[in-house]
């Protein structure tokens, strides 16, 4: 679309000062939570959940935990996990992987049964004026044991 020029006119960049999110782990709360999205499910799956096969491949909410923290907390892949921040909590499944670093989880927003939103920070941002939606505290409490994670 912008091979040779732009087509609504040039960008305009402008650089900001790093500035930290609105809430970061502490005491109470010692895990950041960060939400991503799934290839297998669109915004909060009013469309997508209604397809069986898309269902299979994500068959609802999980939490990404690291393997190292998870061990430490007596969690294993499947149970299910309560995520409470300073906003209210969800309950998902815990899914064991490297692919989140220690301190942090991470969740989805596309399942209405754990609203995952409803415990994030809508603490705008100066500059943007959008709802810190991405990142919060959270603390993590092992509801019940589970059977796994289906990958």
């Amino acid at each position: 679309m912008h091979v040779d020029e732009f087509t609504r006119g040039k960008g305009r960049f402008a650089a900001l000062q790093y500035r930290p999110s609105a809430e970061v782990a502490d005491t109470d709360y010692p895990f950041t939570l960060t939400t991503t999205r799934s290839l297998f499910q669109f915004h909060t799956g009013t469309l997508t959940r209604k397809v069986r096969g898309l269902n299979f491949l994500k068959p609802g909410e999980a939490l990404e935990i690291n393997v190292k923290d998870a061990e430490r907390l007596g969690i294993a892949d499947g149970d299910l996990i309560r995520v409470s921040s300073r906003r209210g909590r969800v309950e998902a499944r815990a899914k064991l992987t490297e692919g989140v670093a220690p301190g942090v989880v991470s969740m989805t927003f596309h399942f209405a049964e754990a609203p995952t939103n409803m415990v994030t920070n809508p603490a705008l941002d100066p500059n943007s004026k959008i709802a810190e939606l991405k990142v919060c505290a959270v603390r993590l409490e092992k509801v019940r044991e589970g059977a796994g994670v289906r990958r």
